[in-house]
């Protein structure tokens, strides 16, 4: 445990998977390993383009999976486990509100300045306890992603699950999203749509920071 930290930190990585191991169906795209993200560099402790979760959440992630594919649909993810230096990052990043690189894509709206009091970034996130996910919904019958409305990481209300000024068939598929993910044990975050997170996460009290690798 590092001492200056709040939570207790861990480096065990005894109880994540691959998800990729767990769930052969999902289709990867680790924004924080690549630079097209609200940063634009790649984000500490990405060392490999791969999705990691405690057991328990891979386990719930497969069934859930299996029930999308039945529907047409695969999962696609952008993060899961985050290592708690990354999260360093993105505070360090936030506390310089000069580098506004990728203001335009991610955050064109909201001042970098008020990042903190909004809610947007923190110094802790639920992704360093292992039990979370941002994913999204590949059609297969389209042959691409699935129009949510809007995209992963935007910074604004368009994001917020239950947002209204949306198509009629974008919330639809937010709202098929979000069901057949809460009935497989995962919990939604009203700010943002792709967000999930175990309801019984096996470390709801550690977060963790040994690389994604």
């Amino acid at each position: 445990m590092n001492k200056k930290q709040k939570y207790p930190v861990s480096m065990e990585s005894s109880g994540f998977v691959n998800v990729s191991d767990i769930v052969p169906d999902v289709i990867l795209e680790i924004r924080y390993y690549s630079t097209f993200n609200f940063i634009g560099d790649r984000i500490d402790g990405y060392e490999q383009p791969v999705a990691l979760l405690t057991k328990e959440a891979a386990v719930a992630l497969k069934k859930a999976s299996d029930e999308f594919i039945r529907e047409g649909y695969r999962l696609k993810i952008y993060d899961a486990y985050r290592p708690q230096r990354a999260v360093d990052h993105f505070v360090r990043w936030a506390e310089d509100i000069s580098d506004i690189r990728m203001k335009e894509i991610f955050y064109p709206d909201v001042s970098k300045k008020d990042l903190f009091s909004l809610g947007f970034i923190a110094k802790h996130s639920g992704h360093s306890r292992g039990s979370t996910v941002d994913l999204a919904l590949f059609d297969m019958s389209k042959g691409r992603e699935t129009d949510m409305g809007g995209y992963f990481d935007y910074f604004g209300e368009i994001s917020h699950s239950d947002y209204e000024k949306i198509s009629k068939e974008q919330q639809r598929n937010r709202k098929l999203l979000k069901e057949i993910m809460m009935k497989n044990g995962f919990l939604p975050l009203k700010e943002e749509w792709w967000h999930f997170t175990l309801k019984d996460e096996p470390y709801p009290d550690t977060y963790f920071d040994f690389p994604v690798g």
